[in-house]
């Protein structure tokens, strides 16, 4: 078993390296706006996850997903050049779900500032039901139970 600190050195190299593959060497026109997020490697560095994203429509990124499950060999072969382990991890190619998450994050927290501002414009006109203190007075407590008796 390898150490978790030279799995992620590891995969810190594996990430530039595909990132540089797919620049330079991968020439699918169905490649479009990729972007190499995050790579993780398993300790005993036989296996590594990929996560990437892309610009455009979903037709894009599906085509762009098959591009690279059919670069998937072009790339282990780059990476088994370009790193010095003893095997050439596997490859698994992942959908980053961050900005999907992100976007989605933003449009609650705008929801939740409309609704702020709507109990604002309604707080601004509003009056007591009960008057400005609506609560008894210790001094007043005592006056009405003297009075009571």
């Amino acid at each position: 078993m390898a150490d978790a600190a030279r799995a992620a050195r590891l995969a810190d190299r594996i990430k530039v390296v595909v990132a540089q593959a797919l620049e330079r060497r991968v020439k699918d026109p169905r490649l479009g706006f990729v972007t190499i997020t995050d790579a993780r490697v398993t300790n005993d560095l036989q296996h590594a996850t990929l996560y990437y994203t892309v610009f455009g429509t979903a037709e894009e990124q599906e085509s762009t997903r098959a591009a690279l499950e059919s670069a998937k060999g072009v790339l282990r072969s780059e990476v088994g050049r370009n790193i010095t382990a003893r095997l050439t991890p596997t490859l698994t190619f992942v959908p980053d779900e961050i900005p999907v998450n992100a976007s989605h994050l933003e449009e609650v927290l705008r929801a939740a500032k409309e609704k702020d501002a709507e109990v604002a414009a309604q707080a601004a006109g509003a009056t007591w039901a009960a008057g400005e203190d609506p609560y008894r007075k210790p001094a007043e407590e005592d006056d009405e139970s003297s009075a009571d008796r």
